[in-house]
């Protein structure tokens, strides 16, 4: 089957415990998990003001999940979710492929600057040394020629208005009629 990318977003309750949050969400992670999806990304945005009360609450735990899965698992999660006493909101949805893309590119770049990064010795440096070798490195830019300020132009004269011409007797009938 082919796999996609989505995002979730719960809302659980403000009051439960974080514990019985953390059981809901290794239930998500082993439904996933047992479909042969993966978790890409959770972001944890914790406890925010709700946009209109929702069983009386006013706040709610927010989570966002990013998946890859099949559309078998996305049925199953949300059959899930819909059962359980504590999530008071969920929303799946597949997400945006450009973001997608974006978001991989970003990570392959961060990837290789931090292969290409030079690897961390056990010997502690001081900040002397440290600024010596880099000014020793580094080439000495030469200083670019200062710009002269260019005159200031003078104010334009402003445009006179066009002279405005009566309308004719024909234009006034046309507005009468």
């Amino acid at each position: 089957m082919v796999k996609r990318d989505y995002e979730l977003g719960v809302i659980f309750n403000p009051e439960v415990s974080e514990e019985e949050t953390r059981s809901v969400m290794d239930r998500l992670t082993q439904i996933v998990a047992n479909y042969g999806g993966q978790i890409v990304r959770v972001n944890n945005w914790g406890r925010r003001r709700l946009a209109y009360p929702i069983e009386r609450h006013r706040d709610g735990n927010y989570v966002f999940i990013d998946m890859i899965l099949t559309p078998e698992t996305v049925a199953e999660l949300e059959r899930t979710l819909k059962v359980s006493e504590i999530v008071l909101r969920y929303m799946s949805r597949r997400r945006d492929p450009k973001a997608i893309q974006k978001e991989r590119e970003e990570r392959e770049a961060r990837a290789a600057a931090a292969a290409a990064a030079p690897e961390v010795t056990g010997e502690a440096t001081t900040e002397s040394e440290t600024t010596e070798a880099t000014a020793e490195e580094a080439p000495v830019a030469e200083e670019a020629p200062v710009a002269e300020e260019a005159p200031v132009a003078e104010e334009a004269p402003v445009a006179e208005e066009a002279p405005v011409t009566p309308a004719t007797e024909n234009s006034e009938e046309h507005i009468e009629a």
